[in-house]
């Protein structure tokens, strides 16, 4: 007889990739805890002076504390309370203010997948996570790249709030097609299931500031409409695809952005030290942010599209489009007359604090925006 049960994303053959469920919460926690990197890492911000001397009192005394906290939390939707409240925190003390636009006219209880561009390994989503929560809506399952796992308690941390994972390190083609068509078919079953996914437009960060949708990201996606025998334009319309424009007036991780790209020109290559995404991830979340907005475009589910490259313009136009002109990307395009002294102090001085070599670099980083902006309206 046929076996005609739906596979849907509970489905064992997903666990290689999924997030974690609830009745995994309190295991993924405790794994956390046990770590000794998660422990320092708290003694060193909370106490940098006193865990010197007296870290191994102390140590034991974190970890109880995050235990007897750890034993309220039993639900991923407990977990990303607390998300939401660190977030909102982090939004108070390294902003200049979140305005979000947008997120408000889309539907409770329908999956979306949001596509964005993307500047901040870890905040991109969360504060579209936050713009949803806002809203009444479902936070989204966050596609993550296996690269950011070397560190368990971060593995645990980002599948606790609902990360599942890009294998990118697999280099066998035929490998390599078979876990895109299983990813892909991970993200149009949560759609289907009405469970909102976020990508970025991109494998990587646009360390550059050139946001530019990569047609490889949207075919992957387009992956499990082709086992259907949709044609690429009917099964990304399926999708309900929200574009959203990520701006920070000011990115915590400008000056390594800009040495990254230096030492690329300079040498050919750039090589990532061991914990290096770690670094990135705490950087851009205690660092200095300006003004942050997130701007969520209407569904692309009635768009004239019909191949990869196509839904591409569509999605980088409405980046560009919408992507917010702060002074510090109107004073790196060399339009001063357009801001207050004030702004062009504030950048300046910041500019001074880095290296010379990489000063043109972050401008160039931050006017990129700028350009592609202006490309937009001689194009239109």
């Amino acid at each position: 007889m046929e076996n005609t049960t739906k596979l849907t994303t509970a489905d064992p053959s997903f666990d290689d990739i999924r997030p974690c469920n609830d009745s995994e919460v309190q295991s993924e926690l405790s794994k956390i805890i046990s770590d000794e990197m998660v422990i320092n890492s708290i003694l060193k911000f909370r106490y940098p002076l006193t865990c010197k001397t007296f870290g191994f009192l102390l140590r034991p005394i974190v970890r109880a504390y995050l235990r007897k906290k750890a034993s309220h939390i039993k639900t991923i939707h407990d977990f990303q309370q607390i998300v939401a409240n660190f977030v909102d925190n982090m939004t108070k003390t390294t902003t200049d203010g979140l305005e979000l636009v947008g997120f408000d006219k889309l539907q409770k209880d329908t999956g979306y997948l949001f596509i964005s561009n993307h500047r901040d390994i870890s905040l991109d989503p969360a504060f579209i996570d936050i713009a949803l929560f806002k809203s009444g809506l479902d936070t989204v399952r966050i596609a993550i790249g296996d690269n950011l796992l070397r560190i368990p308690a971060a593995t645990s941390l980002m599948r606790l709030n609902r990360s599942f994972i890009v294998k990118r390190s697999i280099e066998a083609p035929r490998e390599k097609l078979k876990a895109l068509s299983h990813l892909s078919s991970y993200i149009g079953l949560s759609i289907e299931e009405n469970k909102s996914v976020w990508i970025a437009q991109r494998e990587g960060r646009a360390k550059d500031g050139n946001d530019k949708t990569e047609d490889a990201v949207l075919k992957m996606i387009g992956l499990y409409g082709r086992a259907k025998k949709m044609s690429f334009g009917d099964y990304m319309r399926s999708l309900k695809i929200v574009p959203v424009a990520i701006t920070y007036e000011y990115d915590p991780n400008d000056l390594a952005k800009a040495n990254e790209l230096y030492e690329k020109e300079k040498n050919g290559q750039y090589q990532k030290e061991e914990f290096e995404d770690i670094d990135t991830i705490t950087r851009g979340i205690r660092g200095y942010k300006g003004h942050v907005k997130l701007v969520a475009g209407p569904v692309l589910d009635t768009a004239n599209f019909e191949n990869a490259e196509e839904l591409a313009t569509l999605i980088d136009n409405f980046i560009w489009d919408n992507y917010e002109m702060y002074p510090t990307a109107l004073i790196s395009a060399g339009l001063k007359d357009k801001v207050s002294q004030s702004d062009i102090a504030k950048f300046e001085e910041r500019l001074n604090s880095y290296p010379e070599h990489l000063r043109q670099k972050v401008k160039e980083m931050y006017a990129n925006a700028y350009k592609n902006k202006e490309a937009l309206k001689a194009h239109v």
